[in-house]
């Protein structure tokens, strides 16, 4: 897969991220700092506090994910038919935000399940809008770096998330449901930054002066074009395919947090190896989305899988609670190398009418997949142990890492297609 091409003339070697990158930026930092909160003790709250098996914890994972990925299809396809997205940004940020701190309430797994459930929902209904407003916001040339700017804002506060946790929990030694309320200040922080600061990206579509652009761009978003722009192209669907085969081994992370506390990880220590986590994905999303504009999509993708596969082979072999560190310090770098790639070879992929529906396919598959990946992770782990759950997890990525070597699932059907100029 060769690297994009340079772009618009206008567009300069070094990219700044602009007023509704950064704003959307500084609501996933706030929002991932509410829920890593809650991500790495929600795990030992079901298996310890409430009960529940591990395999109910896949189920509840996976058909949280599930439900995000259903609500993105449909709402990505949404914002392209009204070319209106900031108020689904809006509405999911608000959801998600407001049931989270009622994990606190709750007295068992199917409360939980319920209200992961909603809080998915929230994610379901921004997460396609939002990605196609950050590609309409960037110039082609630094799509790779915006995604990973945007990426590594959301793992910064996914880092600090469990700091705070950890603090609050060891030093000021509030209880465990207290904290799951404290989950509703930086989250309310996040829905207002998202009302007062993000804009709709406003851009001229073909045949439009730069006078009537937004006007233009949103005819043009409900009629969807014609000819060749009503569908995604098939190089789309393919690299999409793929994406399914990797998701499939691909469970929740929270059966990497069960496996650190069987390895020897204290349960107070949880929250700071998801932190250190974080921060290493925080560390590599930037450098590895711009890198991604440079040396092309597949490469990095093929290199992050190939890690990925390395990694659940070393969670299978691990004896020892600094192993379980180690791996997670590596885990955090497949994130760096893939996320951003991931979300600009979508946006590549996909004609900007379309962008929104694109973003909802994609995370539609990671998201499906998930419940099965789960479900079947967890069913192993209990009837063959957790090493042959994630030696088959490992042998999935390694999969799709091949099958993305066979074909060209390339940028050039998009990235050849000038985009409109933004104002």
């Amino acid at each position: 897969m060769p690297p994009p091409p340079a772009g618009d003339a206008a567009v300069t070697a070094r990219w700044r991220p602009g007023r509704t990158v950064l704003a959307l930026s500084a609501v996933s930092l706030l929002t991932d700092l509410a829920s890593a909160m809650v991500a790495p003790l929600l795990p030992v709250f079901l298996t310890g506090t409430l009960g529940v098996s591990v395999r109910m914890v896949g189920a509840i994972e996976g058909s949280a994910d599930a439900m995000a990925a259903a609500l993105k299809l449909g709402s990505g396809w949404w914002s392209d038919r009204v070319a209106r997205r900031k108020l689904l940004i809006v509405a999911g940020y608000a959801v998600a935000s407001l049931v989270r701190p009622l994990v606190a309430l709750a007295q068992s797994g199917g409360q939980v399940l319920a209200i992961r459930l909603v809080d998915r929902m929230g994610k379901g209904i921004r997460g396609a809008p939002r990605d196609a407003l950050l590609a309409a916001d960037t110039p082609v040339a630094h799509r790779g770096a915006a995604f990973g700017f945007h990426r590594g804002a959301d793992h910064l506060g996914a880092a600090l998330g469990p700091l705070v946790a950890f603090l609050l929990l060891s030093v000021a030694g509030i209880p465990l449901r207290t904290l799951f309320w404290l989950t509703a200040i930086p989250g309310a922080l996040a829905v207002l930054i998202a009302v007062v600061f993000v804009r709709e990206a406003r851009t001229a579509a073909p045949g439009t002066s730069p006078r009537n652009g937004s006007a233009g761009a949103a005819s043009a978003l409900r009629e969807v074009g014609r000819g060749e722009r009503t569908r995604l192209p098939g190089r789309f669907w393919g690299m999409l395919g793929v994406l399914l085969l990797f998701t499939l081994g691909n469970a929740t992370d929270a059966f990497l947090l069960l496996r650190a506390q069987a390895l020897g990880v204290p349960v107070a220590l949880l929250p700071l190896l998801w932190g250190a986590l974080h921060v290493v994905k925080s560390a590599s999303s930037a450098p590895g989305g711009a890198l991604s504009d440079r040396v092309g999509r597949r490469p990095l993708l093929i290199a992050g899988w190939l890690l990925y596969a390395a990694v659940y082979a070393g969670f299978s072999a691990a004896h020892a609670a600094w192993q379980a560190w180690a791996l997670f310090a590596v885990y955090g770098v497949v994130f760096g190398l893939t996320e951003g790639t991931e979300k600009a070879l979508v946006a590549d992929l996909a004609p900007a009418p379309l962008r929104g529906r694109a973003f909802g396919w994609y995370h539609a598959v990671i998201g499906l997949g998930a419940l099965p990946a789960s479900v079947f992770f967890g069913t192993l782990w209990e009837s063959r142990g957790a090493p042959t759950a994630f030696l088959v997890g490992a042998g999935l990525a390694l999969g799709a890492a091949l099958a993305l070597c066979l074909p060209d699932f390339g940028d050039a059907s998009a990235q050849q297609q000038r985009e409109p100029g933004r104002l």
